[in-house]
Order: structure tokens, then sequence, then C-alpha cells
């Protein structure tokens, strides 16, 4: 924050050391610089005043000097979407998980602690952002809940967002999720846009084209991550409209939007993550997974960078950043060649990050302790009664949000539709757990694979009930219980035994643990919903999105199931 504070002595030292006049407080010598502006590879010292770059393209002395000799300097990378609760950590641990990956910005949407605690979850998003080496942006969550169809823990209206909006640490509203309600006009939608106007308002509209498009992007809407092929990122692009470009745990759209990630369209492209846990980012990567991924399938390593970093920082606003030239924050991630993108340090606002870097920050108490109020349940409660024979069931595709509205002849026995493992056919079910109302919703799923069994979890998007699926009754009531006894988070259950969980007490969305503890509990459980034969890679997040009624087309919450394209529940 160096730039606001110190005031003229800070302004004083910038420009004596940017001119050689003075030592500077930090060197890098001996590195060739990635100059995004020409796309050369430019032997260069980096000189650092306090938390801003001031010398490029000049030799220069420096009160403290590292060796970067034959390594690569790139700016920064910018995660133009994320929620950092899908990390399973708090942004302290996200912070030491990925900064020294090169990810020195984070633009990040706390909707999912929002829809559980509301205003206090993005308080604790703005405090435990001044204490974070990475400079998290936070969007004020536009869609808490994300429509009227779901039960969540809080509701944001305008007039609850409207007195954060110049917290500086905010760049504007949060991706704009029921885009129905800005089609038709809903009131509560037009508040939040009006209140917004001329400000950053983030998009989100999976599929959505033509003259409705232009419908939604002229109520101001500026950007985007939802566009999973490039015929329709082209068309979002050519409407006015950045996007961002999104790999995520489980929504995988990087390779589909290769071909438009070139020199000429890159100066409108962004990356996010949107969702990756840690289990991903040990064995992928963060931002960097994305870059060499890109690069592998063929993208220009210049066109990626940019897509990375200035890209990003112009479509947000943040002039202060995106490239390594003089005035610009000093966040230079230090690697190895620009094909594999491996980091060997990384500052972030001319902080070195690593365990010491680390070990400095203050912390921020939790929030939202105790928040799973879910009613016990039994066997029982997991019956699905109907006549008719011919059942509604949610599709799968890997690597996708997007679920096929699938129909299924399932005869009810005994008054109950049961799960069918020789169809993978599995039993899902959502039960509200804020308190509110005691809601449930039975409904049918196909893609898991699952065999035995149940597994339950209370992130469940984005009104985070407990969702839990499975072949055995008695398993689910136990897997869904026991969600209660731990304040939330992941379990897997066979015969009547727990074989693996993790606790998630902040909100039911976050360990305390650090990011390493979350990683080894999350492989115990791949490896116990495996033994249930799940065959998915990422169980639990492609359980979390299943109750997401904004994306199509068939989802399940706790009113029941809703088709998507209808904006309806099912009767």
């Amino acid at each position: 924050m160096g730039h606001v504070q110190g005031g003229a002595a800070a302004l004083s030292a910038r420009i004596a050391q940017g001119r050689g006049l003075e030592p500077a407080d930090l060197v890098l010598k001996g590195g060739r610089i990635f100059d995004l502006i020409s796309g050369q590879l430019v032997e260069s010292d980096v000189a650092i005043c306090g938390d801003t770059i001031v010398g490029t393209y000049g030799s220069y002395q420096g009160k403290r000097e590292i060796d970067v000799s034959g390594q690569i300097l790139v700016p920064g990378f910018i995660d133009t979407h994320l929620h950092i609760e899908s990390s399973a950590v708090t942004p302290h641990e996200f912070d030491r998980c990925v900064t020294p990956r090169g990810v020195t910005t984070a633009i990040c949407d706390p909707h999912e602690i929002a829809n559980v605690c509301g205003l206090t979850g993005i308080h604790y998003f703005l405090d435990c952002a001044a204490q974070t080496l990475m400079d998290i942006r936070v969007q004020l969550s536009s869609c808490v809940p994300s429509t009227h169809m779901e039960t969540s823990g809080a509701r944001l209206e305008a007039a609850d967002l409207v007195p954060l909006m110049d917290h500086p640490k905010v760049i504007g509203l949060a991706e704009f999720m029921n885009f129905p309600g800005v089609l038709m006009q809903d009131p509560g939608c037009m508040a939040k846009l009006e209140a917004f106007q001329g400000r950053h308002i983030d998009g989100h509209a999976p599929l959505l084209r033509g003259m409705d498009l232009n419908g939604y992007i002229s109520a101001g809407i500026r950007t985007e991550h939802e566009a999973t092929t490039a015929d329709e990122a082209l068309e979002k692009l050519r409407k006015g409209m950045r996007v961002l470009i999104r790999e995520g745990s489980v929504s995988k759209d990087l390779e589909a939007l290769v071909p438009i990630l070139t020199e000429r369209h890159a100066p409108y492209l962004c990356l996010c993550t949107d969702d990756r846990n840690p289990l991903d980012i040990a064995e992928h990567g963060h931002l960097d997974h994305m870059i060499r991924t890109a690069i592998a399938l063929g993208a220009s390593p210049l066109a990626v960078y940019r897509a990375a970093s200035l890209s990003a920082a112009e479509a947000f606003g943040l002039k202060d950043r995106g490239l390594i030239a003089p005035g610009k924050r000093a966040d230079i991630a230090v690697i190895d060649s620009l094909e594999t993108c491996h980091a060997a340090m990384v500052f972030a606002g001319g902080v070195l990050a690593d365990d010491e870097g680390f070990a400095a920050r203050s912390t921020t108490p939790p929030v939202a302790r105790g928040s799973v109020k879910a009613p016990r349940l039994s066997a029982e409660d997991f019956r699905t009664a109907g006549n008719r024979a011919e059942t509604p069931v949610i599709g799968i595709l890997p690597g996708k949000i997007i679920t096929p509205h699938l129909r299924f002849e399932i005869p009810p026995v005994d008054g109950d539709k049961r799960p069918d493992v020789s169809r993978d056919l599995m039993k899902i079910a959502v039960i509200e757990r804020h308190g509110k109302n005691g809601n449930r919703a039975t409904g049918f799923v196909q893609g898991f694979g699952m065999q035995r069994g149940a597994i339950a979890s209370t992130v469940c998007h984005d009104h985070h009930n407990i969702a839990v699926v499975g072949a055995d009754y008695a398993d689910m009531a136990l897997a869904a219980n026991r969600l209660g006894e731990i304040e939330g988070g992941f379990v897997v259950t066979l015969d009547g035994q727990v074989l693996a969980e993790l606790a998630l007490p902040v909100a039911g969305l976050m360990s305390l643990r650090s990011f390493e503890e979350v990683r080894e509990a999350l492989v115990a459980l791949r490896a116990a919903a495996q033994d249930l034969g799940v065959t998915l890679e990422e169980p639990f997040l492609q359980l979390a999105f299943l109750a997401l009624p904004v994306i199509p087309h068939l989802k399940i919450t706790d009113h029941g199931m809703v088709d998507v394209d209808r904006f309806e529940v099912l009767p």
C-alpha cells in the first residue's frame, strides 16, 4: 500500500532511486525481463523501492541485491475470478499456497461465505485482504441467494452492498449469475445494477447468445467467465465483453478456448480458476498450470502471459500492475522458462513470498462457526415418493458444470423409488442446514459410478446446504448427520462407518488447518470415494455444482428438482 501511505518522502525516494541517484531498496540482477509490450526477453536489472518497481533497462545498485541470473522475470499473475472458499482453506492459507506459484493478485467473490453468513463473511474477507502478501481484491456478491429456488443462510440486497462499494479492496459487483433476472428486469436485480452503474460489474451468462446477450451486456456488465466454446467467447468479445478463460477443478474450458488465445485477442482476454482445491493445486498448479497448458496447446507465450497479467490488470482497472516497469507495483515472478513457468521466487508488493514473509502477517479470527443447524436424519428421510415411473435424472458431464436433463423409468417399490446401481442411478438429497425451515428434497443423479455407501458435503453451490449422494439410505443419513457434528465439510460412509472426512468449521466451507493437511485429507477422501466405486476425478466439487440452479439444465436444491431452462422447480 506504499503508493497511498508514505506521502512525499516515499515519492521522492522512488524518483531518486529510479534515477539511480541513491541505491534502490532492492535490485534483482542478471535476469531477463519478458517485455509484454514487444514480446522480447531483455537482460536488465530491476530496481524496487518499497512496494514499487522504479528501474528497468539499466544497471542499478541496491541496499539489497539478489542474483537471478539465468532466470526470467514476468509480471505477477492475476486470477480474475475465483472463490477462495472453494480452496477449502482460509485466505491466509490460500495466500501461502498459491502466491509462491506466481499469483500476486486474486479477484475474489466471497459469495460462498456470504450465502452462509452474509455481510459478516464479506467483512472477514476484507479484513484478511489487508494482511495477505498477495493482493486480494473483493467483488461484492450480487446473488445471495443465487435464485429464489433455494434457501440460503443470508440474503444481500443492494442496500447491504452500497456502503462497501468505496472500500479500497473492493472493485465492484461480483458475477451477476441471475441472468434471467437481469433480462426480466427483476426489481432486486435492477436495484443492484443501478447502484453499480459506471463501476465494474462482472458477468455470468452460460450459453447466452444473440439479442439476449446484447441486453445483458447493456446492463453495464463488462467481464464474463462462462464461455465454453470459441464461438461463444468470440461473440462475447466482439460485443465488448472481456472474456475470462476458466480452468478450474471441475470447469475446464482452456482447451476449447485456446484457439482464440492469440496475440490479436489477448489484450481482451484474462485467465481465471473460479474453483480449484488444494489437491488439484498440489498435483497440477494454479494459474501457472493454465499458463503451461495453454503454451503446450500451441498458444503464443506472449498472448498467454499478457492474459495472465497485463490484460487482466487493464480489464479490472488495476492500472498499477501487469508490467515489469517503473511505477508499477513490484509483483514479479522469477521463473525458469516461459514454457514450464516454475517460480523460483515471487515478490508481491516488493515482499518475497517465503516462510519469513508469510510468518510476518497478522491474522483475522474465523467467523461463522457452528453454522450447520440441520435436523437429524434417519434412513426413511431419503425415500422418494411418486407413482409415475418416468423420473427426471441429473446427468453429469465430467469437466463441466452443465448437467443434462435425463429421463429414466424408475418404478416405485412400496411407495419408494430406489437407487439402481446397475444403471448408475444414485439417490441425491439436499437438506437445508441454516436452521431456517428444515427443507429436504430428493432426486436422482447418473454419472458417479457409485456401487455402495454415500458421500456428503456442506460445500454446495451457492446456498451451501447439505448435499448427499448414495446407494444406501442408512449410509446417507450417517454422512449427513456427521456433517452436523463436525461443523460441516466432506464425509464418505460405508456400511455404517465413516471411511474419511474433512471438517470445514468456518461456515461449513473452510478448514482451520494448513493447506498441506487439507490436501492430505482430500487424498484420503478421494481414495474413500473410489472405494465406493466412484469414477469421477473430483466427486466433491462435482457434487457441489449439482445444486446450483443458475447453470443449465437440471439441478436440485432444498426446494426440489429445478428445471433451469424454464427457471422453475419441477412439481
